[in-house]
């Protein structure tokens, strides 16, 4: 896939992924590479039409399997639209949430066969597993207050924050599964921690990365 390189960040609510997104980006500008920033669901026209109707718990009655494939097809549509061709022209794609979201929302805490999940993963990522994946780890009640600490004023919790406890719990017991299941790709990530440690363990695993993939002559390609 040319030099491009996909990262996606993945956790339970309030975990702080956004914040470190828009850190790492300005890190890796900072050094030249090319960045796209992108998040789920929406991130291309089609999927931004679905994200609202995901988050604001239109499908929610329809039940898991159907809110799966609307995910699924915001999800291919921003494959094909907006991540592949950034990577493959060499750009590093920063993705706030991706197929693991789905494994835990949808596969884990709503209990669809893990038969029907794998398929519609491999249709709707036709290929596009990303390179890395940071798994931001935190205590489910702390995340949650994070979460709602955020929240502007007069808004409501959207569709997955109100969800109970026990449910966030198994969510963040599924991301840790992943994890152990794929260490190659994915690095668990502790978000209980002051932002600025987690930025640095966030930099670490990157820039470690990336010297493996893209080393600076592949990058002054890439901005060539």
């Amino acid at each position: 896939m040319a030099d491009g390189f996909f990262i996606t960040f993945e956790g339970g609510e309030g975990a702080g992924k956004s914040t470190q997104i828009a850190r790492l980006a300005d890190k890796l500008r900072a050094k030249k590479y090319d960045i796209l920033v992108t998040r789920e669901p929406g991130g291309s026209p089609g999927a931004e039409a679905v994200r609202h109707v995901l988050l604001s718990g239109a499908a929610e009655a329809f039940g898991p399997k159907m809110e799966a494939l609307l995910f699924a097809a915001a999800r291919s549509d921003h494959v094909e639209q907006v991540i592949r061709p950034a990577v493959m022209r060499g750009t590093i794609v920063l993705c706030d949430r991706f197929m693991d979201s789905s494994r835990v929302y949808q596969g884990g805490s709503g209990a669809l066969a893990p038969a029907f999940m794998d398929q519609l993963e491999r249709v709707t990522v036709n290929g596009m597993v990303p390179d890395l994946t940071l798994i931001f780890d935190i205590d489910p009640t702390e995340g949650l207050k994070r979460a709602a600490a955020r929240r502007n004023p007069g808004t409501q919790a959207d569709r997955f924050e109100k969800e109970t406890l026990e449910i966030h719990a198994r969510r963040r017991d599924t991301f840790l599964a992943i994890a152990k299941a794929e260490p190659e790709r994915c690095v668990v990530i502790d978000a209980s921690v002051e932002p600025d440690d987690v930025e640095n363990a966030v930099t670490a695993a990157v820039f470690s990365a990336l010297e493996v993939r893209m080393p600076p002559r592949s990058r002054q390609t890439a901005q060539a």
